[in-house]
């Protein structure tokens, strides 16, 4: 098959670089001419586990290319739309990238046979009913159904383990325009192992918020009855082991700590919760796992406080990036406490094994060391906030390097039998 994939995040390059590992022609259309370069070069523009290689055997074998238009794409079965949507301040969603991409497929089946747009950027219901197809239909003139196929094909990828999800799915969602769609797309999944659901498209794209937004629901869930514990002197995730013993429960998901980040649960819980407002259909749960979530990650700076005045100290931070396996920042808990620290004059020296760069766009003025003993080095307290698995290589030697002795983890990561004296936000 040919397949284009317009737009070269996370989902759309991990999407692009899998099929083409399955033998498709695959051409990544994405507007940065420098995202474009570092592809064509096998460079990927971000870090996620086993992408590099898996690039570099497919441009190899001359199955993946980039491009920053689509005027060079003679044809194509299907097209993937997996632009970004970022929120609105009011939490909505920004659907400009969508908007543009949608254009842009308009233009190229004005001259271009009948192939099949497939949205997998994540968009509220009625989005390709309402929008996207109105959109491609006028520009190029041709009717869905009849000159192209749509369909919603929702991604359910974890950052770090992009690829393993791309492979070993646990469901595919196909929402169709019609059968044809849905046939055409069904066939080029028909090698994938799992579940396949078929549904219409509105359908489609709500299973991908109500599914993110029950995760985020766990997460804040865990994290309430983790602040809880700490009081009662409970380890939590003994209790989260016990409750995930229960096969209508299930332990993933019930890891307590700092709260969850990254440019998925908060915007699509956001997004969600607005439509429901737009419909009059207050959702107070939604509601809750936002107001929990945006509590949490200081509350690791607030038991810091109860041990210490940390005014003017120096804090070293482990971890920056929003969860381990990714060098991705976006609505990380480490921001908030980093601005926490900051307004008490605190000094940070900070380590994390991929995502420094990224953090020092938004934070140039930290202390950025090439190692967790860098930053511990002469450190007043540390705090410990992604679950790299490096640190739990950590030991009392390494932490002897520190000024002050106060450890606390907001990610539980640390090993009892090699750390003598260290504590947990909610543990």
């Amino acid at each position: 098959m040919k397949i284009a994939v317009v737009g070269s995040g996370y989902v759309g390059l991990c999407s692009a670089a899998g099929f083409a590992s399955l033998g498709h022609d695959v051409v990544c259309v994405d507007m940065d001419k420098d995202k474009v370069d570092k592809i064509n070069r096998g460079e990927p523009p971000m870090y996620e586990e086993g992408l590099s290689e898996l690039l570099s055997e497919t441009l190899k074998n001359k199955k993946i290319c980039a491009s920053a238009g689509m005027e060079s794409i003679k044809s194509a079965d299907f097209i993937f739309i997996t632009v970004g949507t970022p929120s609105k301040p009011d939490g909505n969603l920004d659907l400009g990238y969508v908007q543009k991409a949608s254009e842009d497929v308009g233009n190229f089946l004005k001259i271009r046979g009948y192939c099949t747009i497939v949205v997998k950027s994540t968009v509220l219901p009625g989005t390709a009913e309402n929008s996207i197809i109105p959109t491609v239909e006028r520009i190029s003139g041709k009717k869905a159904g009849k000159d192209f196929g749509v369909c919603s094909n929702p991604e359910f990828f974890r950052e770090g383990k992009a690829l393993e999800d791309f492979f070993k799915p646990d469901r595919i969602i196909i929402g169709q325009y019609d059968d044809k769609s849905g046939d055409m797309l069904a066939k080029l999944y028909s090698s994938f192992q799992c579940p396949l659901k078929r549904t219409d498209l509105k359908t489609a794209e709500l299973i991908k918020y109500a599914s993110n937004a029950f995760l985020a629901m766990k997460i804040s869930f865990i994290n309430e009855i983790g602040n809880i514990c700490k009081n009662l002197g409970i380890d939590v995730y003994e209790v989260a082991e016990g409750m995930g013993l229960d096969r209508r429960i299930g332990g993933r998901f019930l890891q307590a700590g700092i709260g969850f980040g990254g440019s998925c649960f908060g915007k699509d819980v956001s997004a969600l919760l607005h439509k429901s407002q737009e419909l009059n259909s207050r959702s107070q749960i939604l509601e809750a796992v936002l107001s929990v979530n945006s509590k949490q990650p200081t509350r690791i700076v607030l038991l810091l406080k109860e041990k210490m005045d940390i005014r003017n100290k120096a804090i070293a931070l482990l971890g920056l990036s929003f969860k381990e396996d990714t060098d991705d920042v976006r609505d990380a808990p480490s921001i908030a406490i980093i601005s926490e620290l900051l307004k008490h004059g605190c000094t940070i020296n900070c380590y994390d094994p991929r995502a420094a760069e990224n953090m020092r766009k938004i934070f140039p003025s930290l202390n950025y060391g090439s190692s967790a003993l860098e930053a511990l080095n002469s450190a007043d307290a540390c705090l410990i906030l992604t679950g790299w698995k490096e640190f739990n290589n950590l030991s009392d030697k390494d932490f002897s390097v520190m000024k002050g002795k106060v450890i606390i983890e907001g990610r539980k990561i640390l090993d009892r039998n090699k750390v003598s004296n260290y504590e947990g936000i909610c543990w």
